[in-house]
């Protein structure tokens, strides 16, 4: 079978098309602003893309269009089609589908489905999931929507039935307006956190709700939802029907932890069955453990291997990834990339460097936060009011303000001198190289590429330091 995606570059669709060249389809993709790390692993697997979404493709001839979310009806000012490519597909009547809709026919189907949701951490607790699995034999399939440093690519098939998938509640395609998640039909469902967020397409928290009750209707009576029991929103998605087994982790969850964010037993009703030691911090990471470790269980994965196994986690990129440091007299300023776009996600990302650093007697270190507000619902504005609550662990923010229709330096006010703003990279880089000195942990935050930020501020601080 011949696939041509539109959307290629997605974090979704980028995985997807590595699943259908592993499964022996030809996969040709197109998209729009390519960067890594998605751009590297496409090419790597020897993909064909091409740049924008021309008429002109409808060439291809491919058995099927899969079609991302980032594809729309949409027009330009001039009045001619944002997408030319999927006008030509209708005209013609060619056959195209949803990845989602594709995923869950040609690789879902016949495999026990473990489905990582939640507005924060699924990145990041799938990429557990899959490594615990695969320590403990399973050779699981899995789909991130971003790269495990333990197996460096963000999807594979797997050799055994587990297939372990990032559940996103973000709209299947413009034609299917229900979450991608509902097409997965996981017999394992993890419920991480539920927040509001996507306000583009969705109109308040109780319209996320509805579609993660979406997901538990799909789960059988022999499977299991892992569910976080400190979040009264997935409560309240649970008092509208459950019809599986309950597995909750947290305070007041039969799954908890005991000791520090760093070193931990696992408990389940009070009883200690595994322990945890490991590089990462925060309270956030503490509580993906305990769902990963829960989730694996249901596909025989004993609790004290799954602890085990976290202890060798490495992580994923841009989650606090350390990009590189320059040394400097009286200590080195530090660079990192992490994924961090919602405000609950700015805070809980920075809270944990600050806790790392005070637990290692470091609380003389300054956090610098540099961050842009690319998120569809970041650039409406809608949170913007939340964030100088989100960088209440750093010493100094800066933000990137170009594309937003909002006031950023209003909204940041109330943070005074310890906020900055800038319209372009190059004058933010040059805002944090005057303010940087030793010790200083720089954290870059964005879902996007930042426009290469972090190397510009490496090369801008290694030459201040050469001066």
């Amino acid at each position: 079978m011949h696939i041509h995606i539109l959307g290629i570059c997605g974090t979704f669709m980028g995985g997807l098309a590595a699943l259908a060249r592993e499964a022996g389809h030809r996969v040709t993709g197109c998209d729009a602003g390519v960067y890594p790390p998605m751009s590297d692993q496409l090419r790597s697997l020897g993909i064909d893309l091409i740049e924008g979404f021309g008429a002109d493709q409808l060439a291809l001839s491919p058995d099927v269009f899969v079609v991302g979310n980032v594809v729309s009806r949409a027009r330009l000012a001039d009045g001619t089609p944002k997408f030319p490519l999927m006008e030509a597909i209708l005209d013609a009547g060619r056959p195209y589908t949803s990845g989602p809709q594709w995923l869950a026919e040609h690789v879902l189907q016949g495999r026990h489905v473990l489905a990582v949701a939640g507005t924060h951490g699924k990145t990041t607790t799938t990429s557990m999931l899959a490594w615990v699995l695969e320590q403990g034999g399973k050779a699981p399939g899995f789909l991130v929507g971003g790269v495990p440093l333990d197996f460096g690519v963000s999807a594979r098939l797997g050799k055994g039935s587990a297939f372990v998938i990032e559940a996103d509640e973000y709209d299947t395609a413009f034609f299917d307006k229900r979450s991608k998640f509902v097409h997965y039909r996981p017999r394992t469902a993890v419920l991480n956190n539920l927040e509001f967020d996507h306000a583009d397409i969705f109109d308040d928290l109780a319209a996320i709700e509805r579609q993660f009750h979406h997901l538990v209707r799909t789960v059988p009576g022999t499977g299991r939802l892992v569910v976080n029991a400190t979040e009264e929103s997935l409560q309240r998605v649970l008092a509208e029907g459950c019809w599986s087994e309950l597995a909750r982790f947290g305070a007041g969850g039969e799954w908890q932890a005991r000791g520090t964010h760093d070193a931990f037993d696992v408990l389940r009703q009070g009883e200690a069955v595994g322990r945890v030691e490991w590089e990462l911090s925060g309270l956030h990471n503490q509580m993906n453990a305990l769902a990963a470790i829960a989730a694996a269980e249901h596909v025989g994965v004993a609790p004290a291997d799954a602890a085990r196994a976290l202890g060798g986690f490495r992580n994923v990129r841009r989650r606090m990834e350390l990009r590189g440091s320059v040394e400097r007299s009286g200590g080195a300023i530090t660079v990192y990339d992490d994924f961090a776009h919602h405000p609950t996600a700015i805070r809980t990302t920075l809270d944990g460097l600050r806790k790392k650093l005070d637990d290692a007697g470091r609380q003389g270190e300054r956090i610098l936060a540099a961050f842009e507000p690319r998120s569809n619902t970041m650039k409406l504005g809608v949170m913007a009011a939340q964030l100088p609550w989100s960088l209440e662990a750093a010493d100094l923010s800066f933000c990137h303000t170009a594309g937003l229709d909002w006031d950023a330096a209003a909204a940041l006010a109330p943070m005074g001198e310890r906020a900055q703003v800038a319209g372009a990279v190059e004058p933010l880089v040059a805002q944090i190289v005057a303010a940087a000195r030793p010790g200083d942990h720089i954290v870059c935050m964005s879902n996007g590429g930042f426009g290469g930020v972090h190397d510009k501020l490496l090369a801008a601080l290694r030459a201040a330091s050469a001066a």
